[in-house]
C-alpha cells in the first residue's frame, strides 16, 4: 500500500494542466525545438564544414611545399655534379607539385648555398632550398579576382649538407 499518491500537475493559477503538459502560452511552441535545431545547426555548420575543407586544402598545400623542399635539397646535395644537381632538383620539385596538386605556376624555387658565395653546391656547403606558393581558398570564383583575394602564402625550407669530399663540378 502506498503512503503517498502523486497529485495531477497543475500550472500557477493553481488550475490543473492539460493533458500534454502544456497550457497558455506553451501551446503554441509545439514543434519549434526541431526548426531551431535545423536552422542553428545550418547556420553553425555550413561554416564548420567550409572551415574543415579550407584547413585540408591549406594543409595539403603546406605538405606539397616541405616535400619539394625537402626532396629538392636532399637529391642536391647527393647529386653527382652542379649540372646533375639541377636536374635532380628540378625533377624533385615537379614530382611533388604533380603528388599534391600544387599550381605549377605559382611555385617559386630559391636555391641558396651557405657560405655565402660559395658555388651552388660545392664540397662543404650547405643546400638551401625555400619552396614558396599560394593556395586559393576552396570554392572561391575566379569572378573579379576573388581566387587572388582569398588565397594563402605558403613556405617551406630545407638544408642539406654536401660531403667534404664531393668531387663535382
Amino acid at each position: 500500500m502506498l503512503l503517498w499518491r502523486a497529485s495531477p500537475p497543475t500550472v500557477p493559477d493553481g488550475h490543473p494542466a492539460a493533458v500534454d503538459g502544456r497550457s497558455g502560452a506553451d501551446a503554441g511552441d509545439r514543434g519549434s525545438a526541431a526548426l531551431e535545431f535545423i536552422g542553428l545547426g545550418v547556420i553553425l555548420l555550413v561554416p564548420l564544414v567550409y572551415l574543415v575543407l579550407a584547413l585540408g586544402t591549406i594543409q595539403g598545400q603546406v605538405l606539397g611545399v616541405e616535400s619539394a623542399a625537402r626532396h629538392a635539397a636532399r637529391t642536391m646535395s647527393a647529386a653527382t655534379d652542379a649540372v646533375d644537381a639541377d636536374a635532380r632538383a628540378s625533377a624533385a620539385v615537379q614530382a611533388a607539385i604533380e603528388e599534391y596538386g600544387m599550381d605549377p605556376a605559382g611555385v617559386a624555387v630559391d636555391v641558396q648555398c651557405a657560405p655565402a658565395g660559395a658555388a651552388c653546391p660545392s664540397a662543404g656547403a650547405t643546400v638551401v632550398v625555400t619552396v614558396s606558393g599560394r593556395v586559393s581558398l576552396p570554392l572561391l570564383p575566379r569572378l573579379f579576382g576573388l581566387d587572388r583575394v582569398g588565397s594563402v602564402p605558403v613556405q617551406a625550407s630545407s638544408a642539406y649538407k654536401v660531403s667534404r669530399t664531393w668531387t663535382g663540378g
